[in-house]
């Protein structure tokens, strides 16, 4: 008797499972064929660089067209993260934190540091005075405490490019910020995919690995050095110490947001990039090493 006799076919309920399965996969990853890393790689590829794009042209054609670009981004990281939230019973008051953004972003492009701090001081009074009207109690002060932390993340953080920004060789500082966090991002998915074996944090990002993480640095060190020497005429040492800051700072805000996103349940912020998930999946490493970079560049690479 030949042995496919003996086997008994795939159930239908079996079947039925393994289609919801391949729907959700290709739902995941905007409808195309899933990369080793799980993404629609051309779908990824082409949002990218439609992305890079016009943050490049923003920067070529006016200061004021890259502030306008980073606001509107930024809010709708907010819009996206306050929607996150709500996964976890959390309900952040949305207005002032938008309100806040659309500020603060702005403010510190033309008037610097200290309206950063005050506009977002005033934007986390707002968000408790706007909650509080609704009553309070302890769902209340997770709605507040939410809200904050939304505004810290985002416009906080996302502000820091604009203080680079302001600056008389602006523009060529957020290019050397953008490309070398790119760097880490481009470095490390090319080297986990190809040779990512052992995980860095797997309770926290299963697919993160540390040979992902020696392609970061080696990508960010190389980027920083070629940006640096390049478009700001600083010594090849500054750029290195940017690269291995950035790449330091990248991975922190990847697995920070990998963290609160196990926390809600979800897989990604949001479905607005197709390849990529939300805004916010694409704005954690920026985030997170734009003080860095603002910081570093300021003391090593000072303004001639």
């Amino acid at each position: 008797m030949d042995r496919s006799d003996t086997m008994t076919a795939p159930r239908p309920g079996h079947q039925a499972s393994s289609r919801r399965e391949r729907r959700r996969a290709e739902q995941a990853t905007g409808g195309g064929a899933p990369s080793r890393a799980g993404r629609n790689l051309p779908a990824a590829i082409g949002v990218g660089l439609a992305l890079g794009g016009a943050v490049l042209a923003s920067l070529l054609v006016r200061k004021e067209a890259f502030v306008a670009l980073e606001t509107l981004v930024v809010a709708l990281g907010v819009w996206e993260l306050a929607g996150a939230l709500r996964q976890g019973h959390i309900r952040v008051p949305q207005p002032p934190a938008l309100l806040g953004t659309v500020v603060m972003v702005p403010a510190a492009y033309v008037v610097g540091g200290q309206s950063l701090l005050v506009v977002f001081v005033l934007t986390c009074l707002a968000v408790l005075v706007w909650r509080a009207v609704d009553g309070v109690g302890e769902q209340a002060v997770r709605d507040i405490t939410g809200g904050v932390l939304v505004v810290a993340y985002a416009p906080l953080l996302a502000a820091f490019p604009m203080l680079m920004l302001a600056e008389d060789d602006g523009p060529q500082r957020v290019l050397v910020f953008i490309i070398v966090t790119v760097c880490s991002d481009v470095g490390g998915y090319a080297a986990g995919v190809l040779a990512g074996r052992h995980p860095m944090a797997p309770s926290i990002s299963p697919k993160k690995s540390w040979e992902g993480f020696a392609g970061s640095t080696a990508a960010c060190v190389v980027g920083g050095v070629l940006t640096v020497v390049l478009l700001l005429d600083g010594t090849w040492w500054a750029g290195a110490a940017v690269g291995v800051a950035a790449v330091l700072a990248a991975t922190l805000g990847d697995l920070s947001e990998s963290m609160i996103k196990r926390d809600l349940g979800i897989k990604d912020m949001g479905s607005i990039l197709p390849g990529h998930g939300g805004v916010m999946d694409r704005l954690d490493s920026l985030l997170v090493v734009a003080p860095v970079a603002w910081a570093l560049l300021a003391l090593l690479v000072p303004v001639s």
